[in-house]
């Protein structure tokens, strides 16, 4: 199975989150399963089956995340420098408005564009992987081409 790159912090959140789901959500939804029980009548017993779905998502969940912590590959951007590459907190300006943006280039488990958290597998993170600063790029969106300018590169 292919190794899959995560920073520090996106590791510490997916572990918290397993954790949270095996010792608080878990044996929670268990004991919900057992109350919704003894209100009788399965077959027509809503809270019964509102708690059984959220124990499949649950379950689901846990899974998925025993998988991705188990092929992380844990890289540490401070060990690096130069151009851009996994890791890098990029400060860019769109040539078109002038308005200026950073982002930290992860994993995909724990990409958050709304928080500057750039999906390594994003248009825009391909185009700026081993780039330096100064640089211009041009990207594809669905809105059309886009031009950036790479003001700074750090790694932290």
């Amino acid at each position: 199975m292919e190794k899959i790159p995560m920073t520090r912090r996106g590791f510490n959140a997916l572990d918290e989150e397993l954790k949270r789901l095996k010792t608080v959500d878990r044996p929670a939804i268990i004991r919900d399963i057992a109350e919704a029980r003894e209100h009788g009548d399965l077959s027509e017993n809503a809270e019964y089956h509102a708690a059984r779905e959220k124990q499949s998502f649950i379950e689901g969940r846990i899974k998925e995340l025993e998988g991705l912590l188990s092929l992380a590959e844990v890289i540490d951007p401070s060990r690096f420098s130069g151009s851009i590459k996994f890791g890098a907190t990029v400060q860019l300006t769109d040539e078109d408005t002038g308005e200026a943006k950073t982002y930290q280039i992860v994993g995909e488990s724990e990409a958050d564009i709304e928080n500057g958290l750039l999906n390594i597998r994003s248009p825009l993170a391909r185009a700026l992987i081993g780039k330096d600063e100064g640089d211009s790029i041009d990207v594809k969106t669905p809105g059309g081409i886009r031009s950036y300018e790479i003001l700074s590169i750090r790694y932290v």
